[in-house]
This record gives C-alpha cells, sequence and structure tokens, in this order.
C-alpha cells in the first residue's frame, strides 16, 4: 500500500502523478474511496482528475475499480478488462447473430486501432475477413467512429496524426471529413456505419459501450454484405451496447452528447418493440 503522504501536492500534474503512481502497474483495480484514502486528496479532486486520466487513456475504469491504462503500460492488466468485458457481451452477441443472421463482433480500440475481442457468426462469419485478436484502423470501420465520435476533436487529431490510410475508394482519408461523419454519428445517438469503407462489399453499423462518463470502453457492431440488412439492424446494436454498459456499470443510463448523462427517452427498448424495428424501414427510428 502507498504510504500516506505528510503534505498535498500543489501542482495538479504532481497530483496526476500521485494517483497514477497509487493505481501502479499491476493488475490491481482500486476504487475511489481507496485512492482518496491513499493519497489523502480531496474526493472532488481524485473523481476530476481521474476523469481526465481516463479520457486521456493513462488510466482504464472497469467495473470493480480503476486500472492502468493503455498508455501506461497497461498490457497486462488490460487482459483482465478484456475477459470482464467478453463475459458481459458474449449472450448479447449471440442474440445479434441469431436475431438478424449477420456477423457480430466484439472489440476495444488500442491506439489508431480497434483489436476485435470477440466474433459470432456461425457459418456465415467466413464471408467476413475479420478475426478475433485481428486489428483495423479507427478511421476505416464503423467500429472505430463509434469509438471516435465520443473524443474531443483535439484526441482524434492526435490519434490520427500519423495518417489516414485510404484502404478502399470510399475509405474517408482526411481529417475533415472524418469530423463530419463524426458529427452524424453523435446525431445517431452513437450509431456508426461503414459501406465498403474497409473492405469492398462490406458494410457494418456500431455502437460503443461507455462508462458511466461516457468515456467508451468497447464497441459491439454487425457485419454483412447487404447494406439494407445491416442498416435495419442499426437498433439492435445500440440497444446490445446499452445493456452491456449497464451490466458492466450499472449506473449507466442513456447519455446525450458530449458525454453527459441525460434522463433516458427509455432504458432499452422490448422485445415487442425490437421486433417492430427490425420489420420496419431503417430510417424509421433516427
Amino acid at each position: 500500500m502507498a504510504a500516506e503522504p505528510t503534505a498535498l501536492p500543489a501542482s495538479m500534474i504532481e497530483r496526476m502523478t500521485l494517483i497514477i503512481d497509487t493505481i501502479g502497474g499491476g493488475q490491481a483495480r482500486l476504487e475511489v474511496d481507496t485512492l482518496v484514502r491513499r493519497t489523502g486528496l480531496p474526493r472532488s479532486t481524485v473523481r476530476r482528475i481521474l476523469d481526465q486520466l481516463v479520457k486521456l487513456h493513462w488510466v482504464a475504469e472497469h467495473p470493480d475499480g480503476y486500472g492502468v491504462g493503455h498508455r501506461f503500460g497497461g498490457a497486462v492488466a488490460d487482459d483482465r478488462g478484456h475477459a470482464d468485458i467478453r463475459a458481459a457481451a458474449a449472450p448479447h452477441l449471440h442474440r445479434l447473430h441469431v436475431a438478424t443472421g449477420l456477423v457480430a463482433h466484439l472489440a476495444k480500440h488500442t491506439g489508431a486501432e480497434v483489436f476485435y475481442l470477440d466474433k459470432v457468426g456461425g457459418p456465415g462469419a467466413a464471408s467476413i475477413p475479420s478475426r478475433v485478436g485481428g486489428r483495423a484502423p479507427l478511421h476505416a470501420t464503423a467500429l472505430g467512429k463509434a469509438v471516435l465520435a465520443w473524443w474531443q476533436p483535439e484526441q482524434v487529431e492526435e490519434v490520427l496524426a500519423a495518417g489516414m490510410a485510404r484502404l478502399t475508394h470510399r475509405t474517408i482519408a482526411d481529417i475533415a471529413t472524418l469530423h463530419e461523419e463524426l458529427s452524424l454519428v453523435r446525431g445517431r445517438r452513437g450509431v456508426a456505419y461503414e459501406r465498403g469503407e474497409h473492405t469492398p462489399q462490406v458494410s457494418c453499423v456500431a455502437a460503443a459501450v461507455r462508462t458511466p462518463a461516457g468515456v467508451p470502453v468497447a464497441v459491439v457492431s454487425m457485419s454483412g454484405r447487404e447494406l439494407a440488412d445491416v442498416e435495419r439492424a442499426a437498433p439492435l446494436v445500440l440497444d446490445a451496447a446499452l445493456r452491456i454498459s449497464k451490466e458492466l456499470y450499472p449506473s449507466v443510463r442513456e447519455r446525450g452528447e458530449g458525454g453527459q448523462t441525460a434522463a433516458p427517452e427509455r432504458e432499452t427498448w422490448t422485445p415487442q418493440m425490437l421486433d417492430r424495428l427490425m420489420q420496419r424501414g431503417h430510417g424509421d427510428w433516427i
């Protein structure tokens, strides 16, 4: 355990460093109360700094507390986080596939890429060129855009500063166009689309799994060859992402643009409503 500090650090950088050092580099997760006790900092200060560290990926928020993020040597700790997310998402991925016949994915962002944690698609999965453990660029996938939409613009530009490779003639390869696309994603309550931008003739719809603070921790998607089928499945994907968020973080409610928690129009869709949505045109629900 970290020693109780004899004097509170004066600068914000020193306080941030104290919190990071207290969280450490192992697999242990620390709750806010523990961090307040070990650092001696005021609770409001700890929460404010944690929010910033999570947004910058120095710290990762998990259902059982805070751990190191991927920018702070968090590969070992992330393995445990992956297991938590996969366990919560597995039944929802199965239901998505059974309901639509499309291929369901679970992924998590790392750097400028998404990392595939799970894939459910039965015999049809072979028709979609993705694999568990594989990676794909954020800017060219619905999975990636569903994450980027909830980041600050400067954070998006920082992560994609190395460039946006054009994978097909439909790939968004300039930052201005991508920002316009991300604005549309936010306007659809977080639903992102990909239409042959990563792989020709493959379409995808995705929505992020987010923490109570609105930070994306994972993404759910459905992929297929027929654009109309993929677009019609959008309500199911958004509903699955919200349900997984609630299972990982019971305090999650529907959020507004920018990550703020908002009073929900509805907690989740009922099975009957989802059936009706699947039978109607894809534009009716947005």
